[in-house]
């Protein structure tokens, strides 16, 4: 079975604000489980026997090569993708670099990384993401 497709998938993520207020959005290629050309928060599946906190600082990781402390609970969000026949619970969350220097970690599935003002998104934002900003 395939997290997601086979049944429903739990993902994770973070909206990492720094001091102007921006949150980074990574945009996401044709290599990606979904959302191709949309730009979303750095996060991903979340692995059996995984905590979801400890799932959010190594997708994190994985995608930006920083450490993050995890602020706060932001809530969850619902993607049902009929069109990708895809079924995820995403939770989300607020957090801020501890360590390390943002680099594109992933090229295959991030075209490009980039800080947005909050009030200043790009039109294609994933609806988790949108989610987890309001």
């Amino acid at each position: 079975m395939k997290a997601g497709f086979d049944c429903v998938g739990v993902g994770c993520g973070a909206i990492i604000v720094n001091e102007k207020n921006e949150t980074i959005l990574l945009k996401r290629t044709s290599k990606t489980r979904n959302g191709a050309g949309f730009w979303a928060k750095p996060g991903g599946g979340v692995e059996f026997g995984e905590k979801i906190e400890d799932a959010v600082r190594r997708e994190v990781k994985e995608e930006l090569g920083v450490d993050v402390e995890i602020i706060k609970f932001l809530g969850f969000s619902e993607g049902i993708l009929k069109s990708e026949n895809q079924h995820w619970v995403s939770f989300n969350y607020l957090a801020k670099i501890i360590g390390g220097e943002i680099r594109n970690m992933e090229p295959e599935k991030h075209e490009e990384i980039k800080w947005f003002g909050l009030d200043n998104l790009p039109e294609k934002v994933m609806a988790n993401t949108m989610d987890a900003i309001r």
